[in-house]
């Protein structure tokens, strides 16, 4: 007779709920910064000139014309993450704009690994590579038209991804 432990019996179950919560990480994490970046975005795109001249004082070089490109990467990269759609593409920008935040606007404030990791803008990143590499996750719109994008393509289906134990 082959009886199974307590403790293999809780590991299966614990197992089991983190299959069937593994959509909630990717999820909250586009939400999270979709709409953070959304409202920044707007918010930039609704005082380019003080964004500019913050973009100045800064030393970026072409103050309007960065303004208006992180405004946009920031207002329309929220909109695509926060949906879910062309995330891996779309978080790129958004990444390469937290670095250029750390090395312009927040340099001052590192003096090493942890005063950089304690940053926000660092975090976002983290945020963005983890999306980029991840990808969107099963609730989102990336997951609703990749098989008909792989059937325009010529592709079989995807079969739908399962959380690895």
């Amino acid at each position: 007779m082959n009886e199974t432990s307590p403790i293999a019996k809780l590991r299966e179950s614990l197992s089991a709920l983190t299959r069937r919560l593994a959509p909630l990480g990717p999820t909250l994490a586009r939400l999270t910064v979709g709409l953070v970046f959304l409202g920044t975005g707007w918010g930039k795109l609704h005082s380019l000139p003080d964004v500019t001249e913050f973009f100045a004082s800064l030393g970026i070089p072409a103050p309007g014309l960065h303004a208006r490109v992180a405004a946009c990467t920031e207002f329309f990269g929220g909109v695509l993450v926060l949906v879910g759609l062309a995330t891996r593409v779309a978080v790129l920008p958004m990444a390469f704009t937290m670095v250029i935040a750390i090395v312009t606007a927040k340099r001052g404030d590192v003096h090493g690994l942890t005063d950089l990791v304690g940053l926000e803008e660092w975090s976002y990143l983290v945020f963005f590579v983890w999306l980029a590499v991840a990808g969107a996750g099963p609730l989102s719109l990336d997951r609703l038209i990749a098989p008909r994008i792989d059937q325009w393509l010529g592709k079989k289906s995807r079969p739908p991804e399962t959380a690895r134990a």
